[in-house]
C-alpha cells in the first residue's frame, strides 16, 4: 500500500493508546465513554455511555426517540455479531392512510414515525456484550440533561440555523429559544426520561408514562402508533455480511440497513487498480462504482423478515465483476440501472476499543435533522422519521406495510484483517454514510493513511443516494479535477462552508494486532473528539 500526498491540511493528529479509546463527534461523549472504560467497563459499555451523552448534547441528530445499530467484536471469540436496533411501523398503518408528499411518506409527518429502536438496543448490547447496567451508564447523560452542558461551535450553529422549525414544532419548549455556542443549555424534560430509563429499564420506555406520552402525542396529529406497537418491539441479533478488499474483511449489518451499498461498492472497486488521489480518473470510477451500488441497493434492500433480500448473490464477485464492466472510463452513466443476480435461495456515529481487544462500532439516529421535529409532550423525545423512507410501491420490496422495518441508512462499519480486530469506523450522514465507508476505506488500505488523514480527505457525494443525482464535491479537490469529471458527464456541484454537511462526520479507530497499539480519528467536520488512554 503506497502513500500518496495530497494537497489538504490537517487541523488534527492522530491519537494513540494502548488502554483504551472512544472516538465520537462530541467531546464529553468520547470523555463519558472513556471514565466507563477507566471503571473497567468495556466497548460496549463505553459506546452506551457515550451515545446516551451525544442524545443530550446533540438531540437533533440523535436520540432515544430514534434507532441504533451495533457491529461487535469480540476478542476472546473473534466472533463479530450485528445488534439491529431499528423499530417498526405501527400495526395500523397501511397504505390507505398516508397522503403522499412527492410520492413519498411526508418527513415530518405523525405517519413517519416507526417504534423508537433505541433504548432496547442499548439495554440488549450491555445484556448481550456489556459489564454494566443501564443506570451505571447513564450517569453523566442524566447529569449533564439535568445540570446543562456547554453548547458546542459545529452543532451550536445548526441548531440555531434550525430555530424557526423547532418554533413550528409541537412540544419543542425545552429547545427553545436556539442556545448561542458556548452557552449552558438544560434538557429537563429529557433529564427526566432518561432517569426513568435508569431506574427502570427499558420497558419504563415502552410501557408506562414515556409509552403514554408518545402515543398521545402521535395519535393527536393524526398517527396511528399505539400502545402495543411500542411494548410489542424488540431488537434482533444476526450475523453480519462481509466481503474482502484487498485482503481486509470488511463487515456491516445485513438489510434492513444500507451498509450491503458500501460492500457492493468495495467488490466493483477491487478489479481497478485506485491511486493517485485525487486524480480525476480514480474518482470517476470510484463515482461510478459507488453509483451502481446505489442502484442495487435502492431496488432490493428491504427488512429481510418481511421481503427477500438476495444479499448472497449481490456480494458475489462474480456479479460484481459484471457490473464492473458496465462502467466506462471515458463517460458518466447517467442514471444505472439495478442488476439482475443469479439467486441462490442527521445521525452520530462512534467507535470504541478496549484493552482487552474487543471493539463497538455504534451509530445511533432520529434520521433528518430533529426527525419528525415531534416532541413526545413532557418527555424531551424528539421522534424519528424513518418511515420516510419506505416505498409506497405496492411492487416494491421496500413497500410499507403493518410492522416492517424501513430501508434504513444508518450504519456501523467493522474490519477485520487475518481474523484480528483491524479497523472500527462509520461515516454519518444519510445516504453519505456507505460513500464515506468506500473513501475511508480506500484511503487507508490503497493508500496506507492512517485514520486521521483517511477522515481529513476531501469527498465526494451522490447527495440523494441515487445514480442521476448530483455530485457534490468538497472545495479541496483541484478545480482541474472537477472539471475533467464534468467533462466525463457528472453533474458537477462544489461545496464549501455549511454546505460540507452533505459529506458527514466520520470516527475510526485502528488496532495493531503486532503491539495493541490504538490509532484514532475524529472528523473534522464535526465537533467531536478521539479520547484514550
Amino acid at each position: 500500500m503506497k502513500r500518496t500526498v495530497y494537497d489538504t491540511t490537517s487541523r488534527r493528529q492522530m491519537v494513540l493508546s494502548t488502554r483504551g479509546m472512544v472516538a465520537a463527534s462530541n467531546p464529553l461523549a468520547a470523555q463519558a465513554g472513556l471514565a466507563i472504560l477507566r471503571k473497567g467497563g468495556n466497548a460496549a459499555d463505553a459506546a452506551i455511555a457515550a451515545a446516551a451523552v451525544i442524545n443530550v448534547t446533540d438531540p437533533a441528530s440523535t436520540g432515544i426517540g430514534g434507532d441504533c445499530f451495533a457491529l461487535y467484536f469480540d476478542a476472546q471469540t473473534k466472533h463479530i455479531t450485528a445488534l439491529n436496533g431499528s423499530g417498526r411501523a405501527p400495526a395500523n398503518l397501511t397504505l390507505d392512510d398516508i397522503t403522499p408528499l412527492n410520492g413519498d411518506i411526508p418527513p415530518r409527518s405523525p405517519h413517519a414515525v416507526t417504534v423508537p429502536g433505541a433504548v432496547m438496543g442499548w439495554y440488549d448490547l450491555l445484556r448481550q456484550h456489556g459489564t454494566m447496567s443501564l443506570k451505571e451508564v447513564l450517569g453523566d447523560a442524566i447529569f449533564y440533561a439535568r445540570e446543562g452542558f456547554p453548547v458546542a461551535p459545529i452543532f451550536g450553529e445548526s441548531w440555531r440555523r434550525t430555530e424557526s422549525f423547532l418554533q413550528h414544532s409541537p412540544n419543542t419548549e425545552d429547545y427553545l429559544p436556539a442556545p448561542c455556542v458556548g452557552e449552558l443549555k438544560r434538557l429537563p424534560g429529557l433529564a427526566r426520561t432518561l432517569e426513568m430509563i435508569a431506574d427502570g429499564g427499558p420497558y419504563a420506555f415502552y410501557k408506562g408514562k414515556v409509552a403514554e406520552a408518545i402515543v398521545e402525542t402521535l395519535q393527536s396529529l393524526g398517527g396511528k402508533m399505539t400502545l402495543d406497537d411500542l411494548a410489542e418491539h424488540h431488537s434482533t441479533w444476526d450475523e453480519p455480511i462481509s466481503t474482502t478488499y484487498r485482503g481486509v474483511t470488511v463487515y456491516e449489518c445485513p438489510p434492513n440497513g444500507q451498509g450491503l451499498t458500501a460492500l457492493l461498492a468495495l467488490n466493483i472497486a477491487e478489479g481497478w487498480p485506485l491511486d493517485e488521489f485525487p486524480s480525476p480518473e480514480r474518482l470517476h470510477l470510484m463515482v461510478e462504482a459507488m453509483r451502481l451500488a446505489f442502484a442495487d441497493a435502492r431496488q432490493y434492500i428491504a427488512d429481510p423478515r418481511v421481503s427477500e433480500v438476495p444479499t448472497a448473490a449481490l456480494l458475489d464477485k462474480s456479479y460484481a465483476a459484471g457490473r464492473r464492466n458496465l462502467v466506462s472510463p471515458d463517460s458518466a452513466m447517467q442514471p444505472p440501472s439495478f442488476g439482475l443476480p443469479m439467486r441462490s435461495s442527521d445521525t452520530i456515529y462512534l467507535c470504541v476499543m478496549d484493552g482487552e481487544g474487543n471493539g463497538c462500532s455504534f451509530i445511533n439516529s432520529l434520521y433528518m435533522g430533529w426527525g419528525t421535529g415531534i416532541v413526545a409532550k413532557g418527555t424531551g423525545v424528539f421522534l424519528q422519521n424513518r418511515g420516510s423512507n419506505f416505498s409506497l410501491d405496492p411492487s416494491h420490496p421496500n413497500v410499507l406495510a403493518p410492522r416492517k422495518r424501513p430501508y434504513h441508512t444508518i450504519i456501523p462499519g467493522l474490519a477485520t484483517r487475518d481474523g484480528e480486530l483491524w479497523a472500527t469506523f462509520g461515516v454519518m450522514g444519510g445516504f453519505m454514510q456507505p460513500q464515506g465507508h468506500f473513501q475511508v476505506l480506500s484511503a487507508m488500505i490503497d493508500d496506507g493513511e492512517n485514520p486521521q488523514d483517511a477522515l481529513d480527505r476531501p469527498r465526494f457525494c451522490l447527495v440523494d443516494g441515487t445514480g442521476s443525482s448530483i455530485l457534490a464535491l468538497e472545495e479541496e479537490i483541484p478545480v482541474k479535477t472537477m472539471a475533467r469529471l464534468a467533462e466525463l458527464g457528472h453533474t458537477v456541484q462544489p461545496v464549501a462552508g455549511i454546505g460540507r454537511a452533505v459529506f458527514g462526520g466520520g470516527q475510526i479507530i485502528r488496532r495493531s494486532p503486532e503491539n495493541g497499539v490504538l490509532m484514532g480519528g475524529s472528523d473534522p467536520r464535526k465537533d467531536g473528539l478521539v479520547a484514550a488512554f
